[in-house]
């Protein structure tokens, strides 16, 4: 008989006094997701104003780039992740713990960390020396475009000005190669004439 009244009435489940409605639901989890994105933005605000006093550090450096150098854009972008941009490859992003800063590089394989520290003067020396090796191989390439079309237009016999101190290249490179040809013939002729083959 006790194992009738047992197996008759389970008495290990609890009796559920409130019935289920899906507006409590659907209301807890929007609370839920409201919290959340409040989190999320305020994370994004803190990651902004990091950035910012990077930003203020780096001021003076940005006013010194030529204006005529367009590779900088110095922006604040906002998103998922906020990020200082340095230039169209490159750009400072603050870590997971809020406080480092992370300068990044996209190049032809991958990502690659330039330099991640706490520490805002060290970024700051960071991305100065970068700026500084960017203008420098930016007047690199322009000098080596100007001395390539000089070269290209002597070759070609047209007039391409003067350069400093009056010379005329076209003339100048004639002369160079008739110096190389006559050489040339001047030492077969020793050859010929030093070691005859008879």
């Amino acid at each position: 008989m006790a194992n009738e009244q047992t197996s008759g009435s389970p008495t290990n489940v609890v009796p559920h006094a409130k019935v289920r409605n899906l507006r409590d639901a659907i209301r807890k989890v929007r609370l839920g997701e409201a919290e959340r994105a409040d989190v999320v933005i305020e994370l994004q605000e803190t990651e902004r104003t990091r950035l910012e006093m990077l930003a203020d550090e780096l001021t003076d450096v940005f006013k010194e780039v030529p204006e005529n150098d367009d590779q900088f854009s110095f922006q604040i972008v906002p998103g998922t992740t906020p990020r200082l941009w340095i230039d169209m490859t490159s750009h400072i992003a603050v870590a997971g713990d809020r406080r480092t800063y992370r300068f990044l590089k996209d190049t032809r394989l991958g990502r690659v960390v330039i330099l991640e520290t706490a520490d805002l003067d060290d970024m700051a020396d960071c991305v100065t020396e970068y700026i500084a090796e960017r203008i420098i191989e930016r007047e690199r390439a322009l000098e080596g475009d100007w001395l390539d079309k000089r070269m290209k237009a002597a070759i070609n016999g047209q007039p391409s000005g003067t350069a400093r101190g009056g010379v005329i290249w076209g003339p100048v490179l004639v002369s160079f190669l008739g110096g190389i040809l006559a050489g040339m013939i001047g030492l077969i002729a020793y050859a010929w004439f030093a070691n005859p083959m008879g």
